[in-house]
């Protein structure tokens, strides 16, 4: 008996390893438009002078996202919905409209929400630090009432950060509110929407969240090794949503896994 445990246990490391070997090596959505240059991309989007809003810009992800689109003008007008507003110090943030609401009557600040032709959602926080109902009001029901503002308001393209495995069918609540958030959003009936399941998220968050913190220095050795299947920075995400936002597309809804979402976010670095 203990020698059927010894070699089950002993094998195990070789199964992860294929299983990270498949995910890694598995293939990608079919991207054709990479092929164009990136930087055309960028030219041709800004002559239609889109404007956008960002929600959930203290984030991590938000707070990149946003130093992305400042950094590559891309929109003509951009603008932060957010509790508060945030003391920006660089003179390149001067020209970004903030908007305060009150999240909990969202409905009394839909003025906020109009003139937006894309919209960025990355609103999250867990359930450690808000509770169940905290999580839940934030990740579903805030998310749900701004797509629905944002869709009165004429947006077109909405783009949801949600999570790798969200499923609405899940046991888990976290990838279950994730999962049913994703098909309400997609009921309102953007032209375009977007979603992006990011894995582990790679980033220094000033938020302390000990079991990510853990999951990332975990991760840290199989990143390296096995770099798209169960983990992603930051940094790539930011930059795949807004590669994503520039090029045109015939899809009314596109979901974008870890896997996609690498491929996207390094345009950049492979043009040419």
């Amino acid at each position: 008996m203990w020698g059927f445990w010894g070699a089950a246990a002993g094998s195990l490391p070789l199964l992860i390893a294929g299983i990270l070997f498949h995910l890694e090596h598995s293939p990608t959505v079919e991207l054709p438009r990479m092929a164009k240059d990136i930087q055309a991309q960028d030219e041709a989007f800004r002559s239609m002078n889109r404007t956008c809003f960002i929600l959930g810009a203290t984030g991590e992800t938000g707070k990149e996202l946003l130093k992305e689109i400042v950094g590559r003008r891309l929109f003509s007008k951009v603008t932060v919905i957010g509790r508060r507003k945030l003391p920006f110090q660089d003179e390149t943030y001067e020209d970004v409209v903030q908007e305060v609401v009150d999240f909990e009557k969202l409905e009394d600040h839909a003025a906020a929400f109009q003139g937006h032709d894309v919209g960025f959602c990355c609103l999250g926080t867990t359930k450690a630090k808000s509770g169940e109902a905290g999580f839940i009001r934030v990740d579903h029901d805030y998310v749900l009432k701004s797509a629905q503002l944002a869709k009165a308001g004429g947006c077109k393209h909405f783009n949801l950060e949600s999570t790798k495995g969200a499923d609405k069918r899940s046991s888990f609540l976290y990838l279950r509110v994730k999962g049913e958030v994703e098909a309400e959003v997609e009921e309102l009936d953007f032209e375009r929407y977007s979603i992006f399941r990011p894995a582990v998220l790679l980033c220094d968050r000033q938020e302390s969240r000990p079991a990510e913190w853990i999951a990332r220095k975990m991760l840290a050795p199989v990143s390296y090794v096995f770099p798209t299947a169960f983990s992603v920075p930051v940094s790539t995400l930011v930059k795949a949503m807004l590669n994503n936002a520039v090029f045109q597309s015939d899809k009314k809804t596109e979901l974008l896994e870890n896997k996609a979402i690498h491929s996207l976010g390094k345009l950049q670095e492979t043009k040419g």
